[in-house]
Order: C-alpha cells, then sequence, then structure tokens
C-alpha cells in the first residue's frame, strides 16, 4: 500500500511499529542526505562525477591508491561536520527502547553509532570511511595517521606491520561482502515482525535482497523513499516523502 500523504502513512507506520515486538531498520544514503553527506548513486552524486575506483584496480596501482585518498581527503570536511539527522534519531529511540535489536545499513558514515547505538549493532555491509584498514593483516588505523604519512611522502601509505596498501574501511567495487555482517544480517531479516528499508534504491546487490527476505519469512515490510523502487510492490507500507518528516514524530518516543 502507498500511504496516499504523510499524515496517514506515519500513522499507518506508528500502528505497526506499536504492534512489531522486534523491528529491524535498513537503512540507505538517503537518510543521511539531510545531515549534507551526498549521495553517491543519484544524478549530481559523487558517482557521476568521479568514476568510482574498483578494488583490483586500487590493489594494482600506487596512481589509484594515490587517488583514491585523496577524493577521500577532500570529503573529510562533509563526514566531519555531519551530525545525526531526525531519522537516525528516531531508529535510536526504537533501540533504545528495545524493539530494535540492531540495524543493517548500506552507508559508511558512522552516523548510526553517533545517535546512539552501540557499534556491535551497527550492521555496516559497506564498511565504514570513518578510519582505515590493511587490506591483508587488517591493522586499524586513524585517518589522521593516513594523511600525516600521505603529506610526508607523497603516496598513499602502506601498512607498517605487513606492507599491504591501507585503504578505508569501506567495501569497494569488486571487493568481496563481509561474511560475517551478510550472515548477521540475514538472521535479523529472517527473524523480525517488522523490516523497515529507509532511504535506499534497493538497487545494490546483494544487499537489496534483505527486505524482500524479510517479507518471504513473515514480517510486514516498509520502504521509506522518495522514488520508487523495484521491491515497492510487495511492501506492506510504501511511504515517499523525505525521511526526516517522516520519522521525526518517533524522535524521543
Amino acid at each position: 500500500m502507498i500511504a496516499s500523504d504523510l499524515r496517514s502513512g506515519v500513522e499507518r507506520l506508528g500502528d505497526m511499529i506499536a504492534e512489531a515486538k522486534t523491528i529491524v531498520p535498513f537503512t540507505g544514503a538517503g537518510i543521511s542526505t539531510e545531515c549534507g553527506i551526498p549521495d553517491f548513486r543519484s544524478p549530481g552524486g559523487i558517482w557521476t562525477r568521479y568514476r568510482p575506483i574498483e578494488f583490483g584496480e586500487f590493489v594494482a596501482s600506487q596512481s589509484a591508491r594515490d587517488e583514491s585518498w585523496r577524493r577521500r581527503f577532500a570529503m573529510e570536511e562533509v563526514f566531519a561536520a555531519a551530525k545525526p539527522g531526525r531519522g537516525h534519531r528516531a531508529l535510536a529511540s526504537l533501540y533504545r527502547a528495545g524493539k530494535v535489536p540492531a540495524i543493517i545499513t548500506q552507508n559508511i558514515d558512522n552516523l548510526h553509532q553517533a545517535s546512539g547505538f552501540a557499534s556491535e549493532h551497527v550492521i555496516e555491509l559497506h564498511g565504514n570511511t570513518t578510519y582505515a584498514r590493511c587490506i591483508g593483516c587488517g591493522q586499524s588505523y586513524q585517518l589522521d595517521w593516513v594523511k600525516r604519512r600521505f603529506d610526508e611522502d607523497g603516496a598513499a601509505p602502506n601498512c607498517t606491520v605487513c606492507d599491504e596498501p591501507v585503504k578505508t574501511a569501506t567495501i569497494s567495487f569488486g571487493q568481496m561482502m563481509p561474511e560475517d555482517e551478510m550472515q548477521r544480517a540475514t538472521e535479523l531479516s529472517q527473524h523480525c515482525n517488522l523490516f523497515i528499508a529507509i532511504g535506499s534504491s534497493l538497487v545494490v546487490w546483494p544487499a537489496a535482497g534483505f527486505p524482500m527476505m524479510a517479507k518471504n519469512s513473515g514480517a510486514r515490510l516498509v520502504i521509506i523513499n522518495r522514488e520508487p523502487t523495484e521491491q515497492d510492490d510487495i511492501a506492506d507500507l510504501v511511504i515517499r516523502h523525505d525521511i526526516g518528516e517522516t520519522l521525526g514524530p518517533f524522535v524521543g518516543n
């Protein structure tokens, strides 16, 4: 059912939240746009201005690694200034109330953690851009360390432990999806009463399979996204309105 207007959609969503024992939110880029973080995929987004650097290219080419880090450093002020929006805060309220055991996200901005979710309860399918990790041994690094080494050497640094390249702790095109996170997301999707997909175009697979998995496992499915998605037809409720306005009434509930 597509909500005819924002008010009726919010009222119906409120009823579904009240009736559900276990809610699993699934978030995409749309929840963070009101926080100042641009959407990578939409018209005018980052990927329309810069060709994505695939993982194999990053591994094989020093110049690709240098360019990847230049792009990340150029975005640092945006990521550093971003604060959780109304959508993040509303989901954190449901989490504190015991309705949400964990959240599945395609986002890499760390805003769910900043809103009050414990890190172990944020299932990051595409990683996290607020720190770095060696692609060989997995050693973690702060971005300040990477920037300092980059400025000193004029090139993206390698790991001090195993000498393999250091990369933002994100999942790039061509990189394997994180096995543990995928398994946890599968279990959450299969054992919830209500699955809420928020701000995702639901076109990036395999992540886009989780709403369908939840629905097939007996959960109600809600999709909150400004634009239509390919899964609207199977949803119990579709709200095509601003995410902050839709979820704002649930902040603090």
